[in-house]
């Protein structure tokens, strides 16, 4: 195989992967359309399960602007799913951190979309099942290295 059909057939493979991804993207938005949250809120929140984050990294991992994060930080602090608080590395900016009630949230929803995709899972061969866990750790680093 020579360079040029080489790199065809990596862009040919990144257009199919990032098909497949935007694919589930919407999969993943509809396994929980009657829970209580939007798909965007509990990304939100979900983000702050560890120890919280700050405004603009919520806004980059959206792929929205801070004023469009910050009124999604507002809407989940009136319904007591998240705080602001002092980030204790810098006195100067905030962090968002989940109460409580976010948490409980966060692992209901998980709990339904768990339900939902086991469900869509178990209509999978044996085999399909394990190809896909073979590939769980390859997509890892995929989404490891976008957070370098």
């Amino acid at each position: 195989m020579n360079k040029r059909s080489d790199h065809e057939e990596l862009h040919a493979l990144a257009g199919d992967f990032r098909e497949a991804l935007r694919h589930s993207v919407y999969l993943v938005r509809r396994l929980d359309a009657e829970g209580e949250l939007s798909a965007a809120q509990l990304s939100t929140l979900k983000m702050l399960l560890d120890d919280g984050v700050r405004v603009g990294e919520i806004a980059r991992n959206l792929g929205v602007r801070v004023p469009s994060a910050t009124e999604q930080i507002i809407k989940l602090e009136r319904a007591g799913l998240a705080r602001r608080e002092p980030d204790p590395d810098d006195s100067r900016a905030v962090r968002v951190v989940l109460t409580t009630e976010g948490r409980a949230a966060v692992d209901s929803a998980n709990a339904r979309r768990n339900a939902v995709m086991a469900g869509i899972l178990s209509s999978l061969s044996e085999q399909d099942r394990q190809a896909l866990a073979a590939a769980l750790p390859v997509i890892g680093k995929i989404n490891a290295s976008l957070l370098q």
